[in-house]
């Protein structure tokens, strides 16, 4: 997030911050780049940069204003003890609102300059979230946001779109229902499908407790092209799980540990990557990439990462 951007939040300062993430990425080397999700940072929202809230604000039927009460009947989701009041509250029917996916992919489009990835947040996560005042079920909730996402879906006009799921690597069981609501997604997305999982990045620190190991079968029902996963800052034994990863599915390795400020360098990087193919088997890996976005790190640090990035993978492929 440009400093200068949070200081002076017009459309054309936006436009013109979307162009300096497009060129950082573009000059570094990245092949597949992405906007930056710039349009989503709130400053009121330090540890989580906005992301869930640029949704929920958004979509018809829920109600952003949170009162004591809502945030006292909220503290009793034990797995989302780390936030202190739901994102809002769902008080009708979800519908798009004033949600307009489409537009924010256009605008990047726009100053891209090639081809490129765009993102949204997964209906499981972002129904976590909430405060359920109106369908008293998770699953009709998140599946009501799945349709409300997926409407817009088909319209974007990019390269990739990534959906972004970090709550249910530590909600295992809730498996099936993320992986049917991902897939409404998924179902009217045009171009290459990925979705990005973590074990959360808020304030940089890690919320989720589990393993690759528990969400094999889960993973091996999205249909999706490939995965982006956190696995620079996960043991050894994730990258071993993903053998039974179904061979359909592309590999996206996590190589990049955006919980740290350490600069890798390229030969980790490209280590990384060598020992992901040595037990994933030739051809898995389809991506290298960071384990999560650099939103929290200070210029400096990011743009060395992303530096660090490109030169392992250039190694890797024996270019460097």
């Amino acid at each position: 997030m440009p400093d200068w951007l949070a200081a002076h939040p017009t459309e054309q300062a936006l436009l013109d911050a979307t162009r300096v993430v497009f060129d950082i990425q573009r000059q570094a080397g990245i092949d597949l780049p992405t906007d930056g999700e710039l349009y989503r940072f709130d400053v009121n929202h330090p540890d989580t940069n906005g992301m869930i809230e640029y949704f929920v604000r958004r979509f018809g039927g829920i109600r952003s204003d949170v009162g004591r009460a809502d945030a006292e009947a909220f503290r009793s989701k034990v797995e989302m003890r780390f936030r202190t009041k739901p994102a809002g509250v769902v008080v009708a029917p979800v519908t798009e609102g004033s949600l307009n996916l489409p537009g924010e992919c256009s605008r990047a489009a726009a100053v891209a300059g090639r081809p490129f990835k765009f993102t949204l947040t997964s209906p499981y996560m972002l129904a976590r979230t909430l405060l359920d005042e109106h369908y008293h079920d998770l699953k009709a909730l998140t599946l009501a946001i799945a349709d409300a996402l997926g409407a817009q879906a088909a319209a974007l006009r990019c390269a990739c779109v990534q959906v972004d799921e970090a709550n249910i690597p530590g909600n295992p069981a809730d498996g099936p229902l993320a992986a049917e609501a991902i897939n409404r997604v998924l179902a009217n997305v045009l171009v290459e499908k990925a979705v990005h999982f973590c074990f959360g990045n808020y304030g940089g620190q890690t919320i989720q407790q589990g393993t690759w190991a528990a969400l094999i079968s889960f993973l091996n029902n999205l249909k999706v092209d490939h995965l982006v996963l956190e696995l620079a800052h996960r043991p050894l034994s994730d990258l071993e799980a993903l053998r039974e990863l179904d061979p359909r599915i592309g590999v996206g390795v996590g190589v990049i540990d955006i919980k740290v400020n350490h600069i890798e360098t390229a030969e980790e990087v490209a280590r990384a990557l060598e020992r992901a193919e040595s037990m994933l088997g030739a051809g898995r890996v389809r991506y290298a990439h960071p384990d999560c976005g650099f939103w929290m790190l200070k210029r400096s640090i990011a743009d060395r990462k992303i530096a660090a990035l490109v030169q392992g993978r250039d190694l890797y492929l024996g270019k460097g």
